[in-house]
């Protein structure tokens, strides 16, 4: 284990985006952090090959979720961003995605520096953007979708967002992250305006090899995910441009596609 920093060490935090899951969608600048930490602090949805980067001696520390219950705190999470850099030195926080796409690294950031710690940030491909393209489905495509918006489905206070309710009045491809419980409410949202045939698809553990795509409708999309038993981590994606995905038939029940 690696001893506490002497006092000519430079403390530092460093946030560190570690993209939609495959080990390989990290930046060289990521990976260049990681080997350079002290303390690695790193959540369920960062790929745990990526510690493989570490020094030898470098201290690693889970503080994601598992099973719905939270590790740390986030307010426990920011005593040992303090308590770490004090005593050891450089501490990464590895955050899976983009530390700034709903990954609370803005108040991460905050922190850190209203106790005087530097802080660099290393941005990651968020999973909005890169999962549909490895499923081979743009978020623009003129003629077709001329916008995206990237919405979570819930808020603080555990209802529906209301971002989500305007997206979904919108022409735009709707990514929604973190939405698989809300399912119910996501389609009846559409069905209520009047959508229930926009196409939808789900991608459960994009980027990684257990990858599964389920394609559907407003309509159908709920009763497909309960038989498929499709689990978290899951991205959704609706508007016309799930039709561009080759298994896409419109007169066809919806499928199971496993990458």
């Amino acid at each position: 284990m690696r001893s506490p920093m002497n006092h000519a060490m430079e403390k530092k935090l460093i946030l560190v985006g570690a993209g939609p899951g495959d080990p390989e969608l990290i930046t060289l600048r990521g990976i260049r952090a990681i080997r350079e930490a002290h303390v690695i602090l790193y959540d369920a949805l960062a790929n745990a090959q990526l510690l493989d980067y570490a020094q030898p001696d470098a201290l690693k520390i889970f503080v994601g979720k598992r099973r719905k219950k939270a590790a740390y705190s986030q307010q426990e999470i920011h005593r040992l961003i303090l308590h770490y850099t004090a005593h050891f030195g450089t501490v990464v926080r590895l955050k899976g995605g983009d530390p700034f796409v709903f990954g609370r690294g803005y108040e991460e950031m905050d922190f850190a520096r209203s106790q005087g710690i530097p802080v660099e940030i290393v941005p990651g491909i968020s999973s909005a953007i890169a999962l549909p393209a490895l499923q081979k489905i743009p978020l623009t495509l003129r003629g077709m979708a001329e916008s995206f918006w990237v919405a979570t489905a819930t808020v603080a206070d555990g209802s529906l967002s209301a971002d989500l309710m305007l997206a979904a009045r919108s022409t735009a491809t709707v990514i929604i992250l973190m939405g698989l419980h809300k399912i119910p409410e996501i389609t009846s949202l559409y069905r209520l305006l009047g959508k229930g045939n926009l196409p939808v698809g789900v991608i459960e553990n994009g980027s990684l090899p257990g990858e599964r795509l389920i394609t559907g409708t407003m309509d159908t999309i709920a009763d497909q995910i309960a038989i498929s038993a499709i689990q978290p981590p899951a991205l959704i994606i609706a508007g016309p441009v799930v039709t561009l995905h080759a298994s896409w038939n419109e007169v066809r029940e919806p499928q199971i596609q496993t990458a």
